[in-house]
């Protein structure tokens, strides 16, 4: 680590903030070959408190160290309380935090209009292909993203973390041993890094066992039994496909389309309110 007088890089382009916030920066590029991620050309090192290169840099004399307050939505900002890249956030007080694979990643998904109908900001991070074990080539599963910094994590304190996912555990064959172990460790990080922050978990999207989800429904149940070991809220939709008649409203075999979104998020939004995580 350099020393706190080093020249930091604050970023050129900024994220704009909006009820969709743009999420975690990636921190790695695909590499040539599949299953494998190659880091970029090591930008200068920032010393804690300082900003650090992302994107296109303008260099600019930040002397010892840099008020995050002063940063603007979407600049890195290097955490002295933990020595990472952070992203700031605009209003870390109104933001979820999402955690998820390809049913949270499109702006207008249904567990993004869950949370927005909340009164929530949303801050994503996450990957289609990704899930508490699966990893899609160029991103690790959620934990190791996480802590490799494929994401980067917001700076600050969000009032609520939703975790989602499964489905490509499922589709990959990930053991229930596997699953579970990696959600727990997640669950740990997470509690760790935002002690005062209200967790839930959301399940597998599926059909149901009876109607050809088997696997994806064990998931769910599984995630579930995971959510119960650490207290913290579960919203079970393994079966939400045949038990609110959406299967017409699916684009491909797992993702909805525009009014499949609508309708889950409609759903999923009132599950989170009887549960009490509306933003007060």
């Amino acid at each position: 680590m350099l020393q706190a007088s080093t020249r930091a890089l604050l970023i050129g382009p900024v994220i704009a903030a909006s009820v969709f916030l743009a999420g975690c920066g990636a921190a790695m590029e695909p590499a040539s070959g599949a299953g494998s991620a190659a880091p970029r050309a090591a930008a200068p090192v920032a010393a804690p408190g300082e900003a650090v290169a992302a994107g296109s840099a303008v260099v600019s004399d930040l002397g010892a160290a840099v008020d995050p307050a002063s940063l603007p939505a979407g600049a890195l900002y290097r955490n002295p309380a933990n020595g990472r890249d952070e992203v700031i956030v605009g209003n870390i007080a109104h933001t979820a935090l999402l955690i998820g694979d390809s049913q949270s990643e499109p702006q207008a998904s249904w567990p993004r209009r869950a949370l927005t109908g909340l009164g929530y900001d949303v801050f994503f991070c996450g990957k289609g292909g990704t899930g508490f074990v699966a990893s899609n080539g160029t991103t690790g599963n959620y934990v190791d993203a996480l802590q490799r910094g494929d994401w980067h994590l917001p700076y600050g304190f969000p009032p609520l973390v939703l975790i989602e996912g499964g489905g490509n555990d499922a589709k990959q064959g990930a053991s229930n041993e596997q699953i579970s172990a990696n959600a727990d460790r997640l669950i740990t990080t997470i509690k760790q890094r935002y002690p005062g922050a209200k967790l839930a978990m959301v399940g597998t999207l599926g059909k149901g066992a009876d109607h050809g989800g088997a696997r994806r429904a064990e998931v769910d149940a599984l995630l579930g039994t995971v959510a119960a070991d650490h207290g913290i809220p579960f919203v079970s939709v393994g079966d939400w496909l045949t038990r609110y008649g959406l299967e017409s409203q699916l684009k491909d075999s797992v993702h909805m389309n525009g009014e499949g979104h609508r309708a889950l998020g409609e759903l999923l939004g009132d599950r989170l309110a009887k549960l009490g995580l509306r933003l007060s």
